[in-house]
């Protein structure tokens, strides 16, 4: 019952951002990582960003409105982020991306992955190295299971969340291969919740791994 409580609240845009802003504190300590990792307003206006998986838009203020482009399957979410956010917006889904290759300069995915099972998420993360640029910066934020134990509210959020794929970080990084390069990994406390964050760059075609080490990689992870 509560579940399909959940769920009826977030057709609601605006209340489903409000209450998500209030679970992970304004959501300060992901735009505080954008900032640092992206650098959105260096060059302001030059280069172009994705927000693959954008929702309402949250994280629109943190770029240039002209270089920022947001994408999700949801269309209620694109049109309440497009009449309330700066930046342009479109319907898509990580099965094609409707972008010419090597579009942007940098993307960010957030606290979307964990929505999708491991066989979308391959394909959304072959067309986000489609569209990015040679030396682009893919940065994602993704739940995790929380390392505090006695994070109890944390959990429960994790119980509640209608995202059915919260994994841990090994198998999150096997997923970004062999597309993309791990630079730097850490993890961040947002609200009550925990997130592990992956700074990648774009790999080149003669860098992917072939599809026999990546195979070996992911049966290791999931060991």
């Amino acid at each position: 019952m509560l579940q399909t409580l959940l769920n009826k609240l977030s057709t609601h845009p605006g209340l489903w951002g409000f209450l998500r802003r209030v679970v992970e504190d304004g959501f300060d300590a992901e735009k505080d990582v954008i900032t640092r990792e992206l650098q959105p307003w260096r060059d302001a206006g030059q280069r172009r960003f994705i927000d693959f998986g954008c929702g309402t838009g949250e994280f629109s203020t943190c770029f240039p409105p002209e270089s920022y482009v947001g994408v999700d399957i949801a269309r209620h979410y694109i049109h309440y982020a497009s009449r309330r956010r700066p930046g342009r917006y479109a319907v898509m889904s990580g099965a094609g991306l409707g972008f010419a290759s090597g579009s942007f300069d940098g993307g960010l995915v957030l606290g979307v992955f964990h929505h999708l099972p491991d066989d979308l998420v391959h394909t959304a993360i072959a067309d986000l190295h489609r569209v990015l640029r040679p030396g682009a910066t893919l940065l994602v934020m993704e739940d995790i299971p929380s390392p505090r134990p006695w994070n109890v509210l944390g959990r429960l959020m994790h119980w509640l969340d209608r995202g059915d794929y919260i994994r841990k970080d090994e198998a999150y990084r096997v997923l970004l291969q062999p597309y993309f390069f791990l630079r730097r990994h850490y993890h961040i406390k947002s609200g009550i919740c925990d997130l592990a964050v992956y700074v990648l760059s774009r790999a080149d075609d003669s860098q992917m791994i072939s599809q026999e080490e990546l195979a070996a990689r992911q049966l290791n992870a999931g060991a």
